[in-house]
């Protein structure tokens, strides 16, 4: 088996690959390919077989073939969308290629052909509201959400003042995992009650439970997922440390792959909070933060649980993190430059 590690260069309209030791947590420079208007979310279909890109500035979402001895990329199909997407995600059958559009405020699912290939038209694209900023599928393929961040957001500040208004909820439908189509559950939406701003959320391995980062109240929020798949709030907790009154915001946020431990950014801290789960009740625990390159937005964990990888948005690092099993703290091992406006990092085991 061998590890490869993608990272999408916004700033130099490329998409590095670099070849993972998975025993020391060092990476080696295997080459960029160019992908022009601005790559920045990425998604891998769950056959490892197939990597998907927003390109941002040129609001197209393109397909790429992943060599299986390689892990080199080979474009396969591109599809003009006419909006920025900020996330994608495959559902889980890798049949469909899931999109939230943060400034434009909709949703969309296209499908992925025989050839893991795009080229389709939009099998749903429906409007929800300015602010959309993650769109997954649960582990049962039956259920999607798609959260909404609150006011206060940079990127929403350049849209028109009509289009400036999240509105700090969470949308949740029901998803036909033949057809690809959508349709709201009931109720529609989850509407927290302070403005936490829900962003990116990750689902337990094993449990019937997801967890959000809040991109304004800088928290995350663990919650059921109930037998008709609407979300039920079970736990909100801090990530910063008491006290702190910098401005901040929270960005991704990774689970580990055994359900141990769970990791959230904090961009202006510019810090890594970690939390370690409950074996029987999923529970978050805080462990602890450590310093991060300014500013945190894109990071994963390896396939393993060994290391966590983390961009430094305005300094064009990638650090490395060792990931203690006992505690599940982190531990900085070293930074590398690696170009311009670092959007996203996505790991694989071919």
């Amino acid at each position: 088996m061998s590890f490869y590690m993608y990272v999408a260069l916004q700033g130099d309209n490329q998409i590095v690959r670099f070849l993972v030791d998975p025993l020391t947590g060092n990476f080696e420079d295997k080459g960029a390919i160019d992908v022009p208007g601005g790559p920045a979310p990425l998604a891998i279909n769950p056959s490892r077989t197939a990597l998907f890109v927003g390109q941002r500035a040129g609001k197209q979402l393109s397909s790429y073939s992943i060599s299986p001895s390689t892990g080199e990329l080979n474009l396969t199909g591109v599809v003009d969308v006419g909006e920025e997407a900020c996330y994608l995600s495959t559902d889980k059958s890798g049949k469909f290629l899931l999109s939230a559009y943060y400034q434009a405020g909709h949703c969309a699912v296209h499908p992925i052909d025989n050839n893991n290939s795009l080229g389709g038209g939009a099998i749903e694209w429906i409007a929800t509201n300015s602010g959309a900023h993650c769109f997954q599928t649960d582990p049962s393929n039956r259920f999607a959400y798609l959260p909404h961040i609150a006011d206060g957001s940079g990127g929403l500040a350049q849209l028109p003042p009509d289009r400036q208004s999240a509105i700090n909820s969470i949308f949740q439908y029901r998803f036909d995992g033949v057809s690809g189509k959508l349709t709201p559950n009931e109720p529609a939406s989850l509407n927290p009650e302070s403005k936490d701003g829900p962003r990116h959320y990750c689902f337990h391995p094993y449990k019937d439970i997801v967890y959000f980062s809040n991109e304004q109240g800088c928290s995350v929020t663990m919650y059921a997922i109930g037998e008709n798949g609407t979300l039920s709030p079970i736990q909100t907790v801090p990530t910063l440390p008491e006290g702190f009154s910098g401005k901040t915001s929270c960005s991704q946020i990774q689970i580990h792959p055994e359900g141990k431990f769970l990791y959230v950014p904090n961009r202006g801290h510019n810090s890594i909070a970690s939390f370690k789960l409950d074996t029987m009740t999923g529970k978050m625990t805080g462990t602890g933060w450590v310093e991060a390159d300014p500013v945190p937005r894109a990071f994963s964990i390896d396939t393993k649980g060994q290391f966590l990888y983390v961009c430094g948005l305005d300094t064009g690092t990638l650090a490395t993190y060792k990931v203690d099993q006992e505690s599940g703290t982190l531990a900085k091992m070293a930074s590398y430059s690696v170009g311009n406006v670092p959007m996203w990092v996505s790991i694989i085991e071919l």
